[in-house]
C-alpha cells in the first residue's frame, strides 16, 4: 500500500511503499553531500522513488533527470514530481542504466549523483526474495564499472560524480573511478556512533580532474552513546 510522507523541511512530499521501496538516510546524506551547480543539468542514476532528485531541487535551479530501471519506482517518482509541482525542473527516464546515452547527450551533464546497489552478487549469498529490493541492493542489473563508464560518458570535463556506498567497497570504487579518469576529490565516513566502525561512505570525483587536492572530510557521527541523534544528524533529518 502506498503512502505520502514528508521528505524534508522545505515541505516536499514523496510517495512511498514498504512493499516496493522507501528511501533511507543514505539518500539524505548524499543529497546534502553532493556538489550541485546553480544552473545546468544534473542526473541521478539508480534514482529509486526520486528522493535524491527531489531533495536536490531545493538546492539548485538546474534541471534534474532521474534514471530508474524499475517501472513501479519510476512511476512513484513521476507522481511525486507532479505532487510537488516540479514537472518543469525534474523529469524521469525509466530505462536500464546502460541505455542512458539513448536519452542524454554525451559530455553534457554538470553533475551526477548515485545511490547504487551495494552488494556484489555471490553464488552462495542470500538475496531478498522481493525482486524490487533485490534489484535495489544487489548488483544484478548494474555494477560499479558500468556506473562509472556511463558517468564518464555523460559528464562534461570537470563534471562531478557524487556517490553514497559502503566502506568495504571503497577500493572497488577507487579502482572503477581510475579506469575512466574520474579523479577522487572528497571522501567522508559516516559512523553510527563514535566508537563503532563506519557504515557509510560519501565520495566525490571529478571527470579528468587534477590529481592533487584530495580531501578526507571530518567524520560524521549519527548517534550519541545514549542512542539519540547527534546535533549534526538532527539537523540533517529535521533541518
Amino acid at each position: 500500500m502506498e503512502r505520502i510522507d514528508s521528505l524534508n523541511q522545505h515541505g516536499l512530499r514523496i510517495i512511498q511503499s514498504d512493499n516496493v521501496f522507501s528511501y533511507s538516510t543514505d539518500a539524505l546524506f548524499l543529497s546534502h553531500f553532493a556538489w550541485v551547480p546553480k544552473r545546468g543539468h544534473i542526473v541521478d542514476l539508480c534514482a529509486g522513488n526520486g528522493a535524491i532528485g527531489l531533495n536536490l531541487s531545493t538546492r539548485t535551479n538546474a534541471s534534474i533527470t532521474l534514471i530508474e530501471l524499475q517501472d513501479k519506482l519510476a512511476d512513484m517518482a513521476r507522481r511525486s514530481i507532479q505532487l510537488n509541482r516540479l514537472d518543469e525542473q525534474i523529469d524521469i527516464i525509466c530505462s536500464p542504466l546502460k541505455n542512458s546515452l539513448d536519452y542524454l547527450k554525451p559530455d553534457s551533464i554538470d553533475a551526477i549523483t548515485c545511490n547504487p546497489p551495494y552488494f556484489k552478487p555471490h553464488p552462495n549469498s542470500k538475496q531478498n526474495p522481493n525482486p524490487h529490493f533485490a534489484l535495489a541492493r544487489h548488483e544484478i542489473a548494474t555494477n560499479l564499472d558500468e556506473i562509472m563508464t556511463i558517468s564518464a560518458k555523460l559528464l562534461k570535463t570537470k563534471g562531478h560524480l557524487s556517490m553514497v556506498h559502503r566502506p568495504d567497497r571503497l577500493l572497488d570504487i577507487l579502482e572503477a573511478m581510475k579506469k575512466v579518469d574520474i579523479i577522487p576529490k572528497r571522501l567522508q565516513f559516516i559512523y553510527p556512533t563514535i566508537n563503532k566502525p563506519a557504515q557509510i561512505i560519501l565520495i566525490e570525483g571529478i571527470k579528468q580532474g587534477k590529481t592533487d587536492g584530495f580531501k578526507v572530510l571530518p567524520p560524521f557521527i549519527m548517534h550519541q552513546n545514549n542512542g539519540e541523534y547527534t546535533k549534526e544528524m538532527e539537523a540533517l533529518v529535521n533541518g
